[in-house]
């Protein structure tokens, strides 16, 4: 089993939300609101204002599935979040130990 974790830029979280409820399977998604800011090395000369407020609102999804399941889901992500542009975000995942449901404690 897999954490997959993402952060990009909110106008994306609708279509992103389509898209992994066509996966086969896909477990569920969480979703909280976050902000963040670019690597300052990918910006040329910032400005002492964007020093100061280059804090972005972004959305985080946190979902755990399967290890076969954990390429198609960040490959979505990816597709459907990607805009070319500096601060579409990153993705990733984490090995989970152990899951289970909560209802009835039943392992994932």
């Amino acid at each position: 089993m897999k954490e997959i974790r993402a952060v990009f830029r909110p106008d994306r979280l609708h279509a992103l939300r389509r898209a992994l409820r066509e996966i086969p399977g896909f477990p569920g998604l969480t979703v909280i609101e976050v902000k963040g800011f670019t690597a300052p090395a990918l910006i040329n000369n910032p400005t002492l204002q964007e020093e100061l407020t280059d804090f972005a609102g972004k959305v985080m999804i946190y979902t755990v599935a399967t290890d076969d399941m954990v390429d198609s889901i960040i490959d979505v992500v990816v597709r459907e979040c990607q805009t070319g542009l500096i601060g579409d975000g990153i993705v990733w995942s984490l090995p989970v130990e152990t899951a289970r449901r909560i209802r009835d404690g039943s392992p994932l």
